[in-house]
């Protein structure tokens, strides 16, 4: 199956949705690549970067996943390769 590179963003705006978060993030671990996480607490978020090279409906499904969660947001952007 054809995998895809892709970035994920992410930005927690309660941070008791970061274990849910994590929980998805290892569900899904096989395919990531790398993670960095900032907190930022001045705008009280924390906002994460995980890279990940997976099948594009992998892709898709764990960024739905996270975009569900209550206070939470996230976005892909996949390469073309």
């Amino acid at each position: 199956m054809e995998t895809r590179l892709a970035i994920i963003s992410v930005l927690i705006e309660d941070r008791e949705q970061s274990g849910k978060v994590n929980a998805l993030l290892s569900e899904y671990g096989d395919y990531i690549k790398g993670r960095m996480g900032l907190p930022y607490p001045e705008k009280g978020v924390s906002v994460l970067s995980v890279v990940i090279d997976a099948p594009m409906e992998k892709i898709n499904s764990l960024t739905g996943k996270l975009g569900m969660l209550p206070s939470v947001s996230a976005k892909a952007l996949a390469s073309k390769f």
